[in-house]
């Protein structure tokens, strides 16, 4: 199983709800398994993921993709999408891989893979066993595994109280952030040139002091300048950003050097 690619979805553009037999839940071979942290980590206290309005790339989207020999079509229109089925997750074996929309997968952060729901999405995931909820981002695709409809990160996972069995039934539903529809797909040329540059944002401070810190290590990581840009309106935050980059091959280059320094939540924005 591959991620950039990773959890298995049986949907439709309905309300599925699927609530009459779900698939027996068994647990994988020893041998097959992702694992976790070499030592036992407590992720309790990991926030949910915050549903915002984001601007939706290429990057991650296309439709159809083919994986394995299946082809798969993205969604038409999520705003309604509920389903039951099981859920699996991934870890320590594709933690600072890329996942598929160019960003780093990080185990520990609250996100998921899914086959056919837009990236980026949000949804709210229930543990039908326990009645346990967590809301995700959703970054990646896969898994691409029969039976299963959503692969979580190890953190999502913990909190939904299934690392240990791999698997376990459950509930996902869509949130439309702000209940607004959701954002354009912004497009990438078959060059490899996105419209308009593209940033990766490597911190957001409420310090102004803090934030040109920031930008003043991974600017010695990369080679580039990096900006702080500073707060407007209501939002009191500096952010950090690199670019503008229009081409994607530079972009995951940089992304690059920065997980080998360390900084792994680099993510890309489009509005300076």
């Amino acid at each position: 199983m591959k991620h950039g690619i990773a959890g298995v979805l049986i949907l439709s553009s309905l309300y599925l709800v699927g609530c009459s037999s779900l698939p027996t839940v068994e647990r994988e071979p020893e041998e097959e398994r992702d694992r976790g942290p070499a030592q036992p980590v407590d992720l309790s206290h990991v926030p949910d993921a915050v549903p915002r309005q984001e601007v939706r790339t290429r990057a991650g989207n296309s439709n159809p993709y083919t994986v394995l020999g299946r082809t798969y079509h993205l969604l038409d229109d999520e705003t309604d999408y509920k389903e039951r089925g099981i859920a699996s997750w991934y870890g320590k074996k594709f933690h600072g891989r890329y996942t598929s929309n160019g960003e780093v997968y990080d185990m520990y952060a609250m996100t998921a893979a899914h086959k056919k729901l837009p990236i980026p999405s949000y949804v709210r995931v229930t543990n039908l066993d326990n009645g346990r909820s967590v809301v995700v981002r959703v970054n990646d695709r896969g898994p691409f595994h029969d039976g299963r409809i959503i692969d979580l990160s190890y953190a999502a996972a913990q909190r939904l109280g299934f690392v240990d069995q791999g698997t376990a039934p459950v509930e996902v539903e869509i949130i439309v952030p702000d209940g607004k529809a959701p954002a354009p797909l912004r497009v990438e040329n078959s060059g490899g040139h996105v419209e308009g540059g593209a940033f990766l944002q490597v911190g957001a401070f409420s310090s102004e002091t803090a934030a040109r810190a920031q930008a003043d290590r991974v600017s010695g990581l990369t080679d580039q300048e990096a900006l702080v840009i500073s707060p407007a309106g209501d939002d009191q935050l500096y952010r950090v950003r690199l670019g503008p980059f229009t081409e994607t091959t530079q972009l995951h280059q940089v992304q690059e050097l920065l997980r080998q320094g360390e900084i792994s939540q680099a993510h890309i924005v489009y509005d300076r």
